[in-house]
């Protein structure tokens, strides 16, 4: 399985069990702390244990998802398809003005970007 899907199974089976959280408001706060967690190892640096954060993160969003009733993997395949359709209209601005997007500042791609979001 994904490591996606199998973590939402993972917390809807112990959730099953009554190992859970009462209130949404109790998983954002879990992300949180697992933000501040993961911080605190990219200052120390240590590749291994900034993944092992990192991936207490993603467990955390996955049972927050499950809180909120969001789909992770439709959330983020959403976002994937939102991500290609703004960069492909980059692409496309980038060629009308006669530009390669190496050739752009990030500054100039902001732009383009903040246009394509609201065409949305």
């Amino acid at each position: 399985l994904p490591a996606l899907v199998k973590a939402n199974r993972i917390q809807d089976k112990v959730s099953g069990v009554g190992f859970d959280w009462e209130k949404p408001e109790q998983v954002f706060e879990k992300v949180k702390e697992e933000l501040s967690e993961l911080q605190d190892e990219i200052k120390r640096g240590d590749a291994q244990r900034m993944e092992s954060e990192f991936g207490d993160v993603l467990f955390s969003m996955i049972n927050y998802a499950r809180f909120l009733k969001i789909d992770p993997e439709n959330a983020l395949e959403r976002t994937n398809k939102k991500f290609i359709k703004r960069f492909q209209y980059l692409e496309v601005k980038a060629k009308e003005n006669g530009k390669t997007l190496k050739e752009m500042t990030l500054s100039e791609m902001d732009i383009y970007w903040e246009e394509a979001k609201k065409t949305e």
